[in-house]
């Protein structure tokens, strides 16, 4: 419900949206530090099992992805559109850093799903290369990949830092632990939401179609892309199918803005907002299906 909660007000309280905006690097930060709290080091140790299949879906979601987009979209002379931007740059990003949050609210195992966003994060400044290098309206792709090194040295001190403490029992895994870092991460995702959504509200008053264009457009991007890599990982897991179709079409966009140039930034910035509803309503609309997955 927090989730629900901060995609309407994040919509129609611009204000506040704008306000928590500043908020939404170390809220995200704080995320990935209860993650890691959450899990403790045998979720971690288990989690880390397959690194090398992780680095190769890694490369087929960030490189592989990305660039059939923008061929498909150069076949059809759509390249230059802000859609087509906007799917192409969405494609290019590593998992968003609530992604074990999200698989564990959709009844998944969040440890699959932290190694995919560390694996991910950690090879983005390679994978950005050539994706930033067909598409010169993005900007430079050093800049990216100094952003994705910004973001992996946090991502690496938050962990660890969690990681020590549960090592070194100066907290708790007992279960009411557990549900206060539970409803603290969900407090926490709401917030983030709301902080994203701040180009949602003018566009919904002002310009409606191009608000409900690019709501159709990441809801078809965003949910096939979960379905079907989570069906396919089903096959050979299926404990882990919740954690590969979220990480694989919950993609952290917002990372890119930035770093893009003022100009494409304030024109992906409503796709990108548009881009958080899928993502967050994802443990409410695809959880049946994620732990019928899970239980195959």
């Amino acid at each position: 419900m927090l989730l629900v909660a901060g995609l309407l007000l994040g919509a129609f309280l611009p204000e506040l949206a704008v306000a928590l905006r500043p908020g939404i690097a170390p809220m995200i930060v704080a995320l990935l530090f209860l993650a890691v709290l959450r899990l403790g080091p045998d979720g971690i140790r288990a989690g880390l099992k397959g690194v090398h299949r992780a680095a190769g879906l890694a490369l087929v979601l960030q490189v592989v992805l990305p660039l059939t987009a923008a061929f498909a979209f150069w076949l059809t002379g759509a390249l230059g559109s802000t859609i087509a931007m906007g799917i192409v740059l969405v494609l290019a990003a590593a998992p968003i850093t609530g992604s074990p949050n999200i698989t564990l609210m959709a009844g998944g195992d969040p440890a699959p799903a932290l190694r995919q966003l560390v694996i991910g994060t950690a090879l983005l400044p390679l994978t950005v290369l050539p994706v930033f290098l067909v598409m010169p309206a993005f900007g430079s792709p050093l800049a990216v990949a100094r952003a994705a090194l910004e973001l992996l040295m946090l991502i690496t001190l938050a962990g660890g830092v969690a990681y020590a403490l549960r090592a070194f029992d100066v907290v708790s895994g007992g279960d009411r632990s557990v549900l206060a870092m539970d409803g603290l991460a969900a407090l926490l995702l709401g917030l983030v939401v709301i902080g994203l959504m701040s180009a949602i509200g003018p566009a919904v008053l002002n310009e409606r179609g191009a608000f409900f264009a690019a709501l159709a457009a990441v809801f078809l991007l965003n949910f096939p892309i979960q379905l079907c890599a989570s069906a396919l990982a089903a096959r050979k897991d299926p404990a882990a199918a919740p954690a590969m179709g979220i990480t694989a079409g919950n993609r952290n966009a917002a990372l890119f803005l930035s770093v893009l140039p003022e100009a494409t930034a304030d024109e992906l910035l409503l796709l990108i907002g548009c881009f958080q509803i899928p993502m967050y309503l994802t443990p409410f609309l695809l959880a049946r299906w994620y732990r019928k997955l899970a239980k195959s």
